[in-house]
C-alpha cells in the first residue's frame, strides 16, 4: 500500500492550500460570527446564508476546484478516494469551506447515490443542479420513534399505489433541512416488509415543496442551531411522488446505503483529522501567546505531553483512513468494511479527544464564538452517533474479525 499524494493530489492540494489562505482564512473569525448574528433563532424559515460564500463558490468554480469527491472525469475532476482525501483534512479545518468546493455532506452522499444508482431523467432533474452547486439536499433516515442505531427498525413506510408512491412517517437529524436553498431529499423507509431485514427499505426522490412534508422543527447541538445548514424534523403526512422517483427498485435500500456511506465515511473523517489539526494549532499558539504562574502555559500542567499525545493521534487516525480509502479504490468497498467501521469509532474519538485539550488550553474562550473550539466540539461528539454510533461500528468490526476463527 502506498499513500504518498501523487502529482495529481500535490496539485490540488497546492490549490486547496493556497485558495483558503486567499480567501477562506481571513475571513474565517467573521463568517462565524456573521453567521450566529444573521441566523439568531430557531425560525428555520428567517435564515440566510452569508453573503461571502456565493462568490466564494463561483471563484472555486472557475478555479477548477469543484466537486472534488467525485471520482468522474466528465462531471468532476476524477480524483479517487485516496487522492481527494487530503483535500477533505484541508476543508475540514474550516467549518464553511466544503460547501465553497461544493464537497459538503450530505450533498457529497446524495449526488453519489444519483450517480451511481439514478437514471438518466433523475440524474438531469436532481444531479446536475446539485454538481451546479444550485441547490442543496437532505438525506432523511434516522427517525425519532425507533431506535436508529438498528438502521432495520425504520418505521416510515413506501407504499405503490397505481402510478404513485406513498410516504408516511417521521424523519429527524436530516442535516442540511434548513438550508434555503435545500430542494430534495432523498428518503428511505420500509417498503417490502416481508422480505429479508435487509431487503425490506427502499429509497424515493422528493421534493422537498411536495404537499404532505411538514418541517416541524431545527434541532440544536449542544445549543447551537447550525445555521444556515440545520439538522431538522419533518413529518411525511401522505406523501405522493411518482413511482419514476423510486431509485433502483423497491427492497434496494440498503443496498444504496452501502455504495453512499463506503466513500462519504473517508470524507467524514478526513474532514474531521482536518479539525483536529486546527484544534492542535490553535491549543500550541494559545499555549506559546498566554503566561501563567510565571511560565507559557503551554509548559504548564502536562501540556506539553498532551500535545505529543494528539500529533500522535492525529498521525495514526489519519494512516487508517488513508489505509481505508485505498482499499476502497483498490479492493472494494466489501473489502473496506473493518478500515470502514474501524475509523468511524477512532476518529470521531480522537478529533473528541483533540479539542477538548484545546478548549482546555484556551479556557474561556475555547467555550465561545471567538474561536470554532466549540462548533468543533459539538461536531465531534455529533460524529460518533452519525453515520451509525460506535457501539454498531465496533459490532461489526468484531464479527469481521471472529469470522477468521469460524
Amino acid at each position: 500500500m502506498d499513500f504518498s499524494h501523487n502529482a495529481k493530489t500535490q496539485d490540488y492540494l497546492a490549490r486547496i492550500k493556497q485558495f483558503i489562505a486567499d480567501n477562506i482564512q481571513p475571513i474565517e473569525t467573521q463568517v462565524y460570527q456573521e453567521l450566529h448574528a444573521l441566523n439568531p433563532t430557531g425560525d428555520w424559515t428567517q435564515w440566510k446564508c452569508h453573503p461571502a460564500i456565493e462568490p466564494l463558490k463561483q471563484k472555486a468554480k472557475e478555479q477548477g476546484l469543484w466537486n472534488l469527491f467525485l471520482p468522474d472525469e466528465n462531471l468532476a475532476q476524477g480524483l479517487t478516494t485516496l487522492e481527494y482525501a487530503p483535500l477533505a483534512e484541508e476543508m475540514g479545518r474550516y467549518l464553511f469551506a466544503p460547501e465553497i468546493f461544493n464537497c459538503n455532506a450530505p450533498d457529497t452522499g446524495n449526488m453519489e447515490v444519483l450517480y451511481h444508482f439514478g437514471n438518466q431523467v433523475q440524474q438531469d432533474e436532481w444531479l446536475t443542479p446539485l454538481l451546479n452547486g444550485e441547490i442543496r439536499s437532505v438525506f432523511g433516515m434516522t427517525e425519532p420513534d425507533v431506535a436508529s442505531s438498528d438502521a432495520t427498525n425504520m418505521a416510515a413506510t413506501i407504499e405503490l399505489d397505481g402510478n404513485e408512491i406513498v410516504i408516511n412517517g417521521k424523519k429527524w437529524w436530516s442535516t442540511g433541512l434548513g438550508h434555503p436553498n435545500a430542494k430534495v431529499c432523498i428518503f428511505m423507509g420500509l417498503s417490502n416488509p416481508e422480505n429479508d431485514k435487509h431487503s425490506q427499505h427502499s429509497m424515493v426522490i422528493v421534493p422537498l415543496d411536495t404537499p404532505g412534508i411538514e418541517i416541524k422543527r431545527m434541532l440544536t447541538a449542544y445549543g447551537d442551531y447550525d445555521a444556515p445548514f440545520g439538522h431538522g424534523e419533518m413529518h411525511f403526512n401522505n406523501v405522493r411522488v411518482p413511482k419514476e422517483n423510486l431509485l433502483v427498485g423497491m427492497g434496494k435500500g440498503f443496498a444504496i446505503a452501502q455504495g453512499r456511506l463506503g466513500p462519504g465515511r473517508i470524507h467524514h473523517c478526513m474532514r474531521a483529522i482536518g479539525m483536529a489539526e486546527k484544534a492542535l494549532e490553535l491549543a500550541i499558539k494559545r499555549g506559546f501567546s498566554r503566561e501563567a504562574f510565571g511560565s507559557p502555559i503551554i509548559q504548564l500542567g502536562g501540556n506539553r505531553e498532551r500535545i505529543a499525545k494528539a500529533r500522535m493521534a492525529i498521525e495514526q487516525s489519519r494512516l487508517l483512513t488513508l489505509q481505508a480509502a485505498w482499499k476502497i479504490d483498490n479492493l472494494g468497498v466489501k473489502n473496506a468494511m473493518v478500515d470502514i467501521s474501524a475509523i468511524k469509532v477512532v476518529v470521531p474519538n480522537m478529533l473528541q479527544e483533540v479539542v477538548d485539550m484545546a478548549v482546555q488550553i484556551h479556557g474561556g474562550g475555547g467555550m465561545c464564538g471567538d474561536f470554532p473550539l466549540a462548533q468543533f466540539a459539538a461536531g465531534a461528539r455529533a460524529l460518533r452517533l452519525a453515520d451509525g454510533p460506535d457501539e454498531v461500528h465496533m459490532g461489526m468490526v468484531t464479527r469481521l474479525e471472529l469470522k477468521k476463527y469460524k
